[in-house]
């Protein structure tokens, strides 16, 4: 078995909209979404919903648990293979991210993973997931 996928994040840029998530994501907590008119949730967090383009959203905590709904392993990358994702999360939406702590032969469509809030290089932590 191969080593460990694991990916180095930079920090991100952090926005107005974008600041109670990484606030939260620094206290530990991985929020999405949701829109109180239609009552869908949505990643990544925004003002307007996405499906009823009401601007009725509020901030969700969620447990951050879902799906593999399909990778890509990336090979050339000068810190090692890493994963990029499509996670189906618990409450519907696809998150677009990365799956570490886990070799790359062992991940597959259909893995259940858990969020992890990854430290970064001067910034808030990012959601990354692992297998659960």
């Amino acid at each position: 078995m191969s080593e460990l996928m694991t990916r180095p994040v930079p920090a991100p840029a952090v926005t107005l909209e974008s600041k109670p998530f990484f606030d939260a994501a620094e206290q530990g907590k991985f929020l999405i979404k949701r829109c109180t008119a239609c009552r869908e949730a949505h990643w990544y967090p925004r003002t307007i919903c996405p499906f009823c383009h009401s601007d009725q959203t509020v901030w969700e905590e969620s447990p951050g648990e879902g799906v593999v709904y399909s990778f890509s392993i990336m090979r050339k990358s000068p810190t090692g293979p890493y994963a990029l994702a499509y996670v189906t999360l618990a409450e519907g939406p696809n998150v677009l991210t990365n799956v570490v702590d886990v070799a790359p032969e062992v991940l597959k469509i259909g893995m259940a993973v858990k969020v992890k809030l990854q430290p970064t290089d001067g910034g808030p932590p990012v959601p990354v997931f692992v297998p659960a």
